[in-house]
């Protein structure tokens, strides 16, 4: 059966979900990568993929052929969307792309200053239907991200005081990417996908202390402090401002809202954070010292 959505960004945390739930349905899809053959590597396939550069407008047109769907996800270290990522949207709609799902994120429409905000702006701008994803913060991105600090250091490190966080599992996200993919009575809409509960980090950190046994801390870092850590990590600094945007939204309190979006698009209520932690407790335990 041929390809008619194409999945961009499917080696991420979302994407990667995306393509596992296209492949549990039996959807036939595409995907876009810059890396071929770390998404076939990764996503154990050697299906459709094909190469796909933002940057790149000889890539446009093999990846948007027959493609009436698109999964887009913003690739981080690109933040300036009108000379990286608005050109490929405007060749998606010339190519024939009817619709675009793009992951954006929550309280997007009150921050004009993050990169979404103009991605969206393109994509309405560009004609083409969309659904945006305005999602909350990822569960996964303590699993990944953030997963060295916790395992080696016991601590979570991210400036947003006590705010908290209606963190959403990507597993969530990624189903009702699916749904607006190729279910009706999803173009031109915008949700906003949150879990059941908003949680602060010292809730969090009590949590994951539970499931692993030992002690975790929220330190409450600064955003100064944050900013410093990122930079001497080796992170860029486009990429840390607009990490640093990010929680500054969520330091502001507008992270904590829970909607009933993905309980309502999935027909169940979300993941819970505490079998997010058991599923993913791997990520934090560390690995036993083997005899000498």
């Amino acid at each position: 059966m041929k390809s008619h959505i194409l999945i961009t960004g499917a080696t991420g945390n979302v994407g990667t979900e995306v393509v596992r739930e296209l492949q549990r349905k039996g959807i036939p899809f595409r995907v876009g990568a810059y890396d071929t053959a770390k998404a076939a590597t990764q996503l154990k396939t050697a299906g459709d993929i094909v190469l796909f550069d933002f940057l790149d407008p000889g890539t446009y047109s093999s990846a948007f052929e027959g493609i009436e769907h698109v999964f887009l996800v913003r690739p981080p270290a690109l933040s300036n969307v009108e000379r990286d990522i608005a050109p490929a949207i405007q060749a998606a709609g010339k190519a024939g792309v009817k619709h675009i799902v793009f992951l954006s994120i929550q309280g997007v429409e009150n921050n004009r200053v993050v990169p979404h905000y103009k991605i969206e702006q393109a994509i309405f701008n560009a004609g083409i239907q969309y659904t945006f994803l305005r999602a909350s913060f990822f569960m996964q991105n303590l699993s990944t991200t953030h997963a060295s600090e916790i395992r080696d250091q016991d601590e979570i490190a991210l400036p947003v005081g006590n705010a908290r966080t209606s963190f959403i599992d990507v597993r969530d996200i990624a189903a009702v990417a699916v749904c607006a993919l190729t279910d009706a009575g999803h173009a031109n809409q915008s949700y906003t996908l949150t879990g059941a509960e908003a949680l602060n980090y010292d809730e969090v950190a009590a949590k994951l202390s539970a499931k692993l046994g030992r002690l975790i801390r929220y330190t409450h870092p600064s955003m100064l402090n944050f900013i410093w850590r990122q930079l001497k990590a080796g992170q860029t600094l486009p990429y840390t401002l607009v990490m640093t945007a990010l929680y500054t939204i969520t330091r502001l309190g507008n992270a904590s809202i829970v909607t009933t979006d993905t309980q309502q698009i999935l027909g169940r209520e979300p993941i819970r954070f505490d079998q997010f932690a058991l599923d993913y407790r791997q990520s934090w335990e560390r690995q036993a010292a083997i005899p000498g």
